[in-house]
């Protein structure tokens, strides 16, 4: 079904609200389709708290990785239930870290999962029109997120605009083969160098692969009868119709790092 812009942002804002009410707050504080790379040796380095949501956090590991983080203003944009901000908070320890999403309830879920830890802190806000002023922060990720915006392209204007002059913008997101092209033009402005790129899709297909018997569990056992088709197919479970086209590169899993011009 195609939506026009303001509907599909309407329809993911409740989708995203009754996900943020759903499932087990201490089991699912990530809610991306994850990142294995084929070379297990260059996994993300964890501490053993963290092993569990391996395969969520290295596809914000991807993402950090990319860009200089320690000692400066971060921004999550579209930061969920918190569990990647609280990464990048904990392994990258930047100045200042801002958890932003759309969902006040997914944003008093992170605030309460993650409460007490210094420099994080969750806002509910909209991507298309951040209540921040211009060159506020350093660094700007968004890890899954911008596929579901009514207009991507605000969005990567106000990205922009609230980035410092050799900030750093790390976009991590998937789209459909045939509307790729079209996401080249829209985030490829004038304003931005691109410094990294690379697809990323048969990453992401691994770590769902990996991450299937866990998903699957916690479905059964959080989440009511009546919803856990819809469940399963946002998830990302093997023979889900997003999993397939994954699977078949009929969508293409991207990563890019931009770095704003001085």
């Amino acid at each position: 079904m195609k939506m026009f812009p303001g509907t599909q942002k309407a329809f993911w804002k409740w989708w995203y609200q009754r996900l943020a009410k759903s499932g087990h707050e201490d089991e699912w504080s990530f809610m991306n389709y994850g990142f294995q790379g084929e070379d297990t040796e260059k996994n993300t380095v964890l501490k053993e708290e963290d092993e569990a949501n391996r395969f969520f956090i290295q596809l914000y590991d991807t993402a950090a990785a990319s860009v200089s983080i320690t000692g400066l203003k971060a921004l999550e944009i579209g930061s969920g239930r918190g569990g990647g901000a609280a990464f990048v908070n904990k392994y990258y320890k930047p100045e200042m870290m801002v958890g932003l999403d759309y969902s006040p309830y997914a944003v008093d879920l992170a605030t309460n999962m993650h409460k007490g830890l210094q420099n994080l802190n969750f806002i509910q806000g909209d991507a298309e029109k951040l209540d921040f002023a211009k060159e506020t922060f350093d660094v700007v990720i968004n890890v899954e997120s911008s596929h579901c915006y009514g207009t991507p392209e605000l969005f990567f204007d106000e990205v922009m605009r609230v980035l410092k002059p050799g900030g750093w913008f790390s976009w991590v997101d998937f789209r459909p083969k045939d509307k790729v092209s079209e996401l080249e033009k829209m985030i490829d402005l004038p304003g931005w160098e691109c410094k990294w790129n690379k697809v990323i899709t048969q990453d992401v297909v691994r770590a769902l692969d990996n991450i299937h018997d866990r998903k699957m569990k916690m479905i059964a056992q959080h989440v009511p009868r009546l919803l856990r088709g819809s469940f399963r197919e946002f998830s990302g479970v093997k023979g889900s119709k997003i999993y397939n086209a994954f699977s078949n590169n009929e969508i293409v899993y991207m990563a890019k790092t931009f770095q704003k011009k001085i």
